[in-house]
């Protein structure tokens, strides 16, 4: 309880947010929970995880609940946060976060168009998103995607919708220095997390309550976090302070200039 509920005295740029489905009893039914997991980087370019919540569902009043306990507990300075488009989990986002920039998680983005994919394209579809989301710059993105469109449109048109309904929150990242992209561009830090709390949870398998789940995964995440804090730092964040300074140099000049 003392580490889920410390106050955060940094700033943190960065977020990375996923929700990991477990089972729990509640009066004699076995009832679909989620635990909502938050990682956030700070200005010095640690990782640090910032709590977990157990919530009935993953819906949007509880991711929202999720932020305003962050916020109450000192969480501030968010610019980027990286995510899957669970309904509800944006809105949130962009209530508690007004400013910063959403990053649509690609490897979540990427399930959702391979399964809209016929299944003889699936391999050749793959590659050729992968051209587009890891292109050098937006502009190449959606010059990439206007050439995947022209030669799939008809075989696979329901994937070429959805990607283009995405595209521009699946590329958000390409607006950022590249050494920032690789770790930035999924929430792969919050999966590889919830990996390792299934296999704790297997032995489980249904909690028996709140509390229970609440400890397990929590007790797991609080050492996890010792060993972040205490280890390397996941970033360096030089290139980013520059790039941020120049960019907001350049909105006053062209302000000024206006």
């Amino acid at each position: 309880d003392a580490w889920c509920n410390r106050k955060l005295k940094d700033e943190y740029p960065f977020l990375m947010v996923d929700a990991m489905q477990i089972r729990v009893r509640r009066n004699g039914q076995v009832t679909p929970t989620s635990a909502l997991i938050t990682i956030g980087v700070n200005e010095d370019g640690h990782r640090k995880i910032l709590g977990v919540r157990i919530a009935n569902s993953e819906s949007g009043e509880a991711w929202k609940a999720n932020f305003q306990w962050l916020k109450s507990r000192g969480l501030e300075g968010v610019e980027y946060v990286v995510s899957d488009a669970h309904e509800g989990l944006v809105d949130a986002v962009h209530q508690y976060f007004q400013g910063a920039c959403w990053q649509r998680c690609q490897t979540h983005f990427k399930r959702n168009i391979l399964d809209k994919t016929p299944s003889k394209l699936k391999d050749e579809l793959n590659g050729r998103v992968d051209e587009v989301l890891k292109a050098d710059t937006p502009d190449k993105a959606r010059t990439a995607f206007r050439r995947l469109a022209n030669d799939f449109e008809d075989d696979a048109g329901r994937a070429v919708d959805c990607l283009e309904a995405g595209l521009e929150d699946a590329i958000q990242v390409l607006h950022l220095p590249d050494k920032y992209r690789r770790r930035l561009r999924t929430t792969n830090s919050c999966e590889r997390l919830i990996q390792e709390i299934r296999r704790r949870e297997r032995v489980i398998r249904i909690f028996p309550h709140d509390e229970s789940a609440w400890r397990l995964i929590g007790a797991y995440l609080a050492e996890q976090h010792e060993e972040w804090i205490t280890g390397r730092r996941y970033f360096d964040m030089t290139e980013y302070n520059e790039w941020k300074q120049s960019n907001t140099e350049q909105k006053e000049y062209s302000a000024a200039a206006e």
